[in-house]
């Protein structure tokens, strides 16, 4: 098994953490849209978390070689999994539409993602805690590792990102799986395992994020539901 392992760490980031307890309001909210060999190198780059993308916004992400997952589509994982977790926060909080279509290809997964948004932002709602709105994300220091397997590899990205809202603000890390899919880059795990978020209380605390095809797995898959129905 080939692994290629970089670090990735973004300058000039302020990062304060603040409780995610907002002031109460009295505003009408719009529910949310959800369409369908080891080796360490550090590098010091500045990625900027709403960078103008040159994708449209319905477009996919297109991986550099189309029947090859390689350290060449690591900006392009990286900037989809970036642009995933803005629409994905601004959904929870703003209540913005999100289409996981661009993201995401299994169903599985994307079911569950969408049952992820609704849950949290119903529990937003519920608290009046919406009116404090997402504004952007920053990200730290960022890993990308890239795995060889029998399926063309996947890589391996874990991002620490601060929330910034119109007043303070949180941060938590999240870590995602990617593969090339027929030359489209596409999220096929995607874990937040913060104390008390969906993913901790729904798939367990402390999981590994190692298995690229997790949600192929049919009685995976079911256990998961019997839990969140």
């Amino acid at each position: 098994m080939t692994r290629l392992i970089m670090l990735f760490i973004a300058i000039g980031l302020v990062l304060v953490g603040c409780s995610q307890n907002k002031t109460n309001g009295n505003n009408e909210y719009n529910t949310p849209v959800v369409s369908g060999v080891d080796s360490a190198i550090n590098t010091e780059i500045t990625p900027s978390t709403e960078r103008n993308i040159s994708q449209d916004s319905s477009s996919s992400y297109a991986a550099k070689i189309e029947g090859e997952l390689s350290d060449q589509d690591f900006e392009t994982a990286y900037e989809m999994c970036v642009r995933a977790l803005t629409e994905y926060y601004k959904a929870v909080w703003n209540g913005s539409d999100i289409n996981l279509d661009i993201f995401i290809d299994n169903d599985h997964l994307k079911q569950y993602t969408q049952q992820k948004i609704q849950s949290q932002y119903d529990v937003h709602v519920k608290n009046n805690l919406t009116d404090d709105l997402v504004q952007n994300i920053d990200i730290g220091a960022w890993e990308v590792e890239y795995i060889d397997d029998a399926d063309g590899g996947f890589l391996y990205i874990k991002l620490p990102v601060q929330v910034n809202m119109t007043v303070g603000g949180y941060g938590e890390v999240t870590e995602f799986l990617v593969r090339n899919l027929n030359g489209k880059l596409v999220i096929v795990d995607w874990y937040t395992g913060a104390k008390d978020s969906y993913d901790f209380m729904v798939r367990g605390e402390s999981q590994t994020i190692d298995n690229p095809d997790i949600w192929n797995d049919s009685g995976w898959v079911k256990k998961l539901d019997s839990i969140t129905d």
